[in-house]
């Protein structure tokens, strides 16, 4: 079975069962400050879990593409990527558990033909602080299922991880009991974490069990929440059921809704009975056989070097496809590094390794299922292939750095401004936590490339303080990002949505005054400004800019009424009047938001998925809207600044 064909299975088996199929978003989110990229399957869908209507209906399934940027430092294992397939079917409001569970034990055991006895489940054990029954109905439904099957399936009583590690397991316990930290979903984590009016509900996971050893390091006894490698966990069924009160009291939803997410690649591992994803991926094993032939390697003798190398490859195809140019800065940054890893590790297989030949498997092989990466094959070899060539440059500048830091350090010389501290000092040889740091934020070398080569020179690496510079670093970043995006678009708040509507009417007036080949390249909009990127060659007038300014105020002024309608997708690409840009991220049908006054002005027409004022009038409160600054971000696109003018 490959990749394609399982996901395809899934897609249709819920097909059948009345949901609607929904396209992949992309994995940069659009109007989302909060987040660099798209982590999770719900995460596109969050709106609707939260009560807004879906206009395909309350029955939805996909397969969502999914990159967690922070899981680059942790390829290298046999189950780890940073880019991977969700698969996803929701329930808004409709079925609940005893649809949910048949449903998804059928797909395993009956469509993929997974051997029930090699499944295990867990439960929500309750919350008693939180005042929330153990959910003895999943308990019971898998009791059910697993009987069918000829399965005397036992419930155990775990309670936190860390309790699993002593308890272990017992003969013929098949369903466990975990507590709110493993089986509870909600945005801000455990029930007593939760603000007033957040919801939330308890989940249900499912595990292969490989049968692997198991590994003590890991914990003295094994259980299916162990990280030893013989569980995998393949998919997580979420019951969002409850809604936290003021008083800290929850009751329950009049809505109930179910969100579901299974690892396209571990089932596909846990079907051919693999627990390494590298060899269970046929997209993978395609990757693996050109790297061999190209290096003269074997996969079995340097799995951490090609585990990185296929991860990290297939990865920087799809986040550069949807539109992560490799740079220093947000999404950028990470294809930059996926890259550099990819050749940092390459040449370790062979000299000058140039892993750009790997883009064409991964289209190849994902063509079908995501079309548009054809069109943008030659696009994403190009800027893989430029970003290789910048690469080699820099290494012959940060290997001449390393070699500078590189020198011997006698004992009771050292330099304490260097990072080190005294309980170092009886190493006689080392690089030293800031070089460490310099060398992995300037020159994109990773910490374990950094070692490998103090040990070709006989050195040591401060890896605990170079840890702790990373620490600190990954906080000033965070504290950075929260201050950048405070109250985003995300928040939805008041004059975040005003400032939205109102990037509506300035990108209707730049395409009055400067013509329709402008475009929107991306936004970001919170409370202090909205930020807008636009298609344009040439710098625009500071009397076109006052135009524009003009143009929106006047929209304001008019008290125009801000109306929504939804459509085919096909219907609105044909329609001269509305302007859309990202075509490609919108589902089937879509909505487009008209701003017309009551004399029939129409102001802005556009397709959209985000927040709206009603009527212009509300955006006066905030002020005059100004443009600040205007100044090119890339070739042929123009950034432009606005903000409301309150004196």
């Amino acid at each position: 079975m490959t990749l394609n064909e399982l996901r395809r299975k899934y897609l249709d088996f819920f097909t059948e069962r009345g949901h609607k199929e929904i396209p992949s978003a992309p994995l940069i989110p659009e109007n989302d400050p909060t987040t660099l990229f798209t982590g999770s399957g719900m995460q596109p869908l969050v709106p609707y879990l939260l009560g807004e209507s879906h206009p395909l209906g309350n029955r939805l399934v996909n397969s969502q593409k999914s990159f967690r940027a922070e899981d680059i430092e942790e390829i290298g294992d046999n189950r780890h990527t940073t880019f991977f397939e969700m698969l996803g079917n929701w329930s808004l409001g409709d079925y609940f558990k005893r649809e949910q569970l048949p449903w998804i034990f059928e797909f395993l055991t009956d469509v993929v033909g997974l051997d029930p006895s090699k499944l295990y489940v867990t439960v929500f054990a309750g919350d008693k602080e939180a005042g929330i029954e153990k959910d003895e109905e999943s308990a019971h439904i898998w009791q059910e299922l697993f009987k069918e099957k000829g399965i005397d399936a036992k419930v155990a009583f775990v309670g936190s991880e860390e309790e699993g590690y002593q308890r272990g397991m017992n003969e013929g316990e098949r369903i466990f009991y975990y507590d709110a930290k493993k089986n509870w979903w909600s945005r801000a984590g455990v029930p007593t974490n939760m603000p007033a009016g957040e919801p939330g509900g308890p989940d249900s996971e499912i595990f292969y069990d490989f049968g692997t050893e198991h590994d003590p390091s890991f914990g003295p006894k094994c259980h299916p929440n162990c990280d030893c490698g013989r569980f995998m966990e393949i998919g997580n069924s979420v019951f969002m059921m409850y809604r936290k009160n003021e008083d800290d009291s929850f009751s329950e939803l009049p809505k109930k809704n179910i969100d579901f997410g299974g690892g396209l690649e571990r089932i596909l591992a846990a079907k051919k009975d693999t627990p390494d994803v590298f060899k269970a991926v046929d997209v993978f094993e395609e990757m693996s056989k050109e790297i061999e032939k190209q290096t003269g390697k074997k996969y079995d003798d340097f799995q951490k070097e090609f585990r990185v190398i296929l991860d990290h490859m297939r990865a920087a195809v799809f986040i550069i496809a949807d539109g992560a140019i490799p740079s220093n800065v947000e999404q950028g940054y990470f294809a930059r590094r996926l890259i550099r890893r990819s050749v940092l590790f390459g040449d370790k297989l062979k000299e000058n390794f140039n892993p750009s030949f790997l883009v064409d498997i991964v289209i190849d092989a994902y063509k079908e299922h995501y079309k548009d990466l054809e069109e943008k094959r030659d696009f994403v070899k190009s800027e893989i292939e430029k970003e290789v060539q910048k690469f080699r440059n820099t290494l012959k500048k940060g290997l001449k750095e390393f070699d500078k830091h590189a020198v011997n350090i006698k004992p009771g010389t050292i330099d304490l401004n260097t990072g080190m501290s005294d309980r170092k000092a009886e190493i006689e040889y080392f690089i030293d936590a800031q070089t460490a740091f310099l060398l992995f934020t300037t020159y994109g070398f990773p910490i374990e490339i950094i070692e490998e080569l103090a040990t070709e020179r006989g050195l040591k690496v401060d890896k605990e303080g170079f840890e702790k510079k990373m620490k600190e670093h990954k906080a000033k970043s965070r504290a950075g990002a929260e201050q950048k995006f405070k109250g985003g678009l995300a928040d939805h708040s008041e004059k975040t949505t005003a400032f939205h509507t109102a990037t509506h009417l300035m990108l209707a007036g730049l395409r009055k005054y400067l013509g329709e080949h402008v475009h929107q390249k991306g936004s970001n909009i919170t409370q202090e400004r909205t930020r807008f990127d636009f298609t344009h060659p040439e710098k625009v007038s500071r009397e076109i800019l006052d135009k524009v300014e003009e143009y929106v105020n006047a929209a304001i002024e008019a008290e125009a009424d801000v109306i929504t309608e939804e459509m085919p997708k096909e219907q609105a690409q044909a329609d001269p009047t509305i302007e859309g840009s990202f075509w490609e991220k919108y589902p089937d049908i879509v909505k487009v938001w008209t701003i017309k006054d009551k004399e029939g002005n129409i102001w802005s027409r556009e397709l959209c998925g985000g927040p709206h004022v009603s009527n212009t009038l509300e955006i006066a409160k905030f002020g005059k809207f100004k443009i600040t600054k205007e100044k090119a971000v890339a070739a042929g696109v123009r950034r432009v600044k606005g903000v409301f003018d309150e004196k």
